[in-house]
């Protein structure tokens, strides 16, 4: 996993590797620099294109002036650079590459106050601050954010857009250079995982600068990016000499008359991810369309009030509550399954509708089990949140206290685990965005949790295997929606190259 860092062990990490690889503070900005300048001449050819490189005076400002010497090296030559002296500070790094700056490269200097000069470039390196913010812009600096959003421009921002904090909460009517791309050093920053990068940054790459990999996984971080490499470590092959039975029996509770959909959705899901056996626990009216629909799945039949008889014994695994309703015939169910099946269990949909409208339940979960919340299904377990930043906070907290895996449904799916952890998926794309992709989620995890992987294991796996099979729909075949259908019958496919 690669483990995600806040501002202050950033900058510890910085200090670590000068201290021990050796390398001085300003020759590992050089090496960020060249490795910016790397991506972004592969990205932006045009050597006769107007750049213009804002630059701060501290660090940040230091990257932007080593980027704009790199850059007339490889024969820009239409730069400027536009030194922001809004304080009389300037870090001794700054203050070394200005000197080391070629004297052909225009720069001006904007003190406070002043207009801002018109700018006629067509893309904008916004090297003015970086990870270190942390407050809100006020005064010349947000006045001159303002003003540069308001141009139409390509942005690329050096590390952090300026404005964006790197963790911590994100007011809405925070004022943040809007960054078309952001190259950023090492690792992404957490909140550029949460839903408020979203109107602040189109895009992000991250680059490596050589931070001592060793000292920051001895950091501990609880936030950890999940990567194909992660899973190929996790997901197990199939063998020889298996049978349905090694791969696990796996039960769905989920429909109703009207929103079999999400019954049906969710047993193929957990099918085609690779249970041995796949029951759905159904009304008696969708078995007609469950047997047309996949016919490899069993059924346990729900008549009206009364509760199904289950033989808890024969299911390693069950997921609950897509289409199920949130009346009191779901109230039952559940407080059926949890009073006796003590296994983990994976609850959704419908399932955390009950389970937040009456908290009694709460005492009876089985240890280990996973709720797959998305946004708003979270506010109402947990209550109103402001900001994704503090709902991050809560799942590792609640997670930890109730002893569960919570899956935190967003771009970057989070899953918070019981000793603490914060999983960010890195897969998936915004095709996906139809209804029923949740359902075959839990099918997935279901599925995964059936064949004996650790709870936390099965959301890891399940979610990127979710968004994997999505991104291989849609991103080699430039389809604009994958649907969850589509998307369940690719899952064998794309655990067999993950497990090759």
């Amino acid at each position: 996993m690669l483990p995600l860092l806040i501002s202050s062990q950033i900058r510890e990490a910085d200090a670590y590797t000068i201290a021990h690889e050796p390398i001085t503070s300003i020759n590992l900005m050089e090496r960020a620099a060249k490795a910016f300048v790397g991506w972004f001449i592969n990205h932006f050819p045009d050597k006769k294109q107007a750049i213009s490189i804002y630059c701060g005076t501290g660090n940040n400002g230091g990257d932007g002036l080593a980027i704009a010497r790199m850059l007339y090296e490889h024969h820009y030559k239409a730069l400027n650079i536009i030194i922001t002296r809004f304080s009389d500070k300037a870090s001794d790094d700054f203050n070394a590459n200005l000197k080391r700056l070629q004297k052909p490269i225009p720069l001006t200097e904007i003190k406070p106050g002043e207009a801002f000069p018109a700018e006629e470039s067509s893309v904008i390196i916004d090297a003015m601050l970086g990870s270190g913010l942390n407050k809100p812009l006020s005064g010349d600096y947000k006045n001159l954010v303002t003003y540069l959003n308001d141009l139409d421009k390509t942005i690329v921002a050096v590390d952090v857009p300026t404005g964006f904090f790197t963790d911590g909460e994100i007011k809405p009517d925070a004022s943040v250079l809007k960054a078309d791309l952001v190259i950023t050093f090492q690792q992404p920053k957490i909140n550029f995982l949460l839903p408020e990068s979203g109107p602040n940054i189109r895009c992000w790459e991250a680059v490596n600068i050589g931070i001592d990999e060793g000292f920051v996984k001895s950091l501990n971080s609880p936030y950890q990016f999940v990567g194909e490499k992660d899973i190929r470590k996790l997901i197990k092959p199939r063998h020889k000499f298996s049978n349905k039975g090694t791969y696990g029996h796996a039960l769905i509770v989920a429909g109703q008359a009207k929103t079999m959909g999400a019954a049906l959705l969710s047993s193929a899901g957990c099918a085609q991810a690779g249970a041995g056996l796949t029951t759905a626990c159904v009304p008696e009216s969708g078995l007609t369309a469950l047997n047309s629909y996949m016919p490899e799945i069993m059924a346990i039949i729900r008549q009206g009030d009364d509760l199904p008889e289950i033989d808890w014994d024969k299911f390693t695994a069950i997921g609950i509550g897509p289409g199920l309703g949130d009346d009191e015939n779901t109230l039952a169910l559940l407080t059926y399954i949890f009073t006796n099946y003590r296994k983990p269990v994976i609850i959704d949909a419908d399932a955390l509708n009950v389970l937040s409208a009456h908290k009694e339940l709460w005492a009876l979960i089985p240890e280990g089990s996973i709720l797959t919340p998305h946004m708003k299904e979270f506010d109402r377990l947990f209550g109103e949140h402001t900001s994704w930043w503090l709902r991050l906070q809560t799942a590792i907290a609640k997670a930890k206290e109730l002893k569960i895996c919570i899956v935190l449904k967003n771009d970057y799916t989070i899953t918070a685990t019981p000793d603490g952890k914060a999983y960010f998926n890195s897969t998936a794309n915004a095709a996906m965005a139809s209804g029923g992709m949740g359902d075959v989620l839990t099918g997935i995890i279901t599925a995964l949790l059936a064949q004996k992987y650790a709870p936390y294991e099965a959301c890891i796996i399940g979610n990127y295997i979710h968004g994997k099979a999505g991104d291989e729909l849609a991103l080699p075949n430039r389809m604009n929606v994958v649907l969850p259908g589509k998307l369940a019958n690719q899952l064998p496919i794309t655990m067999a190259k993950l497990s090759a």
